[in-house]
């Protein structure tokens, strides 16, 4: 299994990272368009293959998708990161033209790769790839849901002060502040609905601090987060590698399911050795249904600006 990731900066190496430390991939090769970052991320990565009990080969390499042949799935990282006070959106001008030449890149040399999609904003760029390359839609995935499910996970983890372990929950719609929908009266504690543990205002806290979660590490650190991030990307990759049929909120290509078409949007979705084995519709409150819809609409929005 040869996994291509593009773009070796933080988001890029801990992707790898990660990758590596499951040990199911053979190999996983970095690139990158800055000369010697890939080879060195690689070189120091591979360093810790002792340390981390891992045999898989990471390669780097600088702008050279040939060497990057026969990948079975790619992830794309590359494009400029989040800035404080800087929304998803804005970063569509610079990324569109990065996303559509590195897809294009990896599609050229590896026709039969999946394509995971990191770069922001996700569900325009999923929306990119699927336009410019072509591909069935089970093979372009946005890796946005599964991230912010993640973060939904450890918000209702924090509350109910309970190992993350315990709590089950998943995020729809739109990778942005205003676009997710976490479903929060879906959310369960070793089965038990949250909302038996936790008053109506404790849980509407929960959706509004999953809501801004990248926005709020984005404050902290200065720049998007990557450690979460990466390990949510390296569990797509698994899912897929591995034929796991797990289910992950990702930004899927609609075309009618949720009453939704010609978009890419956080949906729950089985994945295996074919990437997108089946998009999952579960049952939404009114409510809930607005809300994707409102959603949806967001981020049209923002994908006529691909024009």
């Amino acid at each position: 299994m040869k996994v291509t990731i593009v773009g070796a900066g933080a988001v890029g190496a801990s992707c790898a990272e990660y990758i590596a430390i499951k040990d199911f991939a053979s190999e996983v090769v970095l690139i990158d368009i800055k000369e010697g970052f890939a080879e060195g991320k690689a070189m120091d990565l591979m360093q810790c293959s002792s340390l981390n009990g891992f045999d898989t080969k990471i390669t780097g390499v600088t702008n050279d998708y040939a060497r990057t042949a026969g990948t079975d799935i790619a992830v794309i990282t590359s494009g400029i990161p989040r800035k404080p006070g800087m929304t998803r959106e804005e970063l569509i001008g610079i990324n569109a033209g990065i996303v559509k030449s590195v897809a294009g890149s990896i599609i050229e040399h590896s026709p039969e790769a999946i394509i995971i999609v990191v770069s922001n904003p996700m569900d325009t760029m999923a929306y990119l790839a699927h336009k410019t390359l072509g591909l069935p839609k089970n093979r372009i995935i946005g890796m946005g849901g599964a991230l912010d499910s993640a973060r939904f996970k450890y918000r209702l983890a924090e509350a109910l002060d309970c190992p993350t372990s315990d709590v089950e929950g998943i995020v729809i719609g739109g990778h942005s502040d205003v676009g997710m929908v976490p479903l929060i009266n879906n959310a369960v504690r070793n089965s038990i609905p949250v909302s038996e543990f936790l008053s109506e205002e404790r849980m509407a806290k929960i959706v509004e601090d999953t809501k801004v979660g990248g926005a709020t590490l984005t404050k902290l650190l200065g720049t998007s987060a990557w450690y979460a991030p990466g390990a949510a990307v390296s569990e797509l990759v698994k899912a897929i590698a591995l034929d796991t049929k797990k289910m992950f909120a990702c930004s899927a290509l609609l075309e009618g399911e949720y009453g939704l078409n010609d978009i890419c949007i956080g949906v729950p979705c089985i994945l295996g050795k074919n990437g997108i084995e089946r998009i999952v519709e579960v049952k939404l409150s009114t409510a809930e249904a607005e809300k994707l819809k409102t959603s949806a609409e967001g981020v049209k929005k923002t994908n006529a600006l691909l024009n």
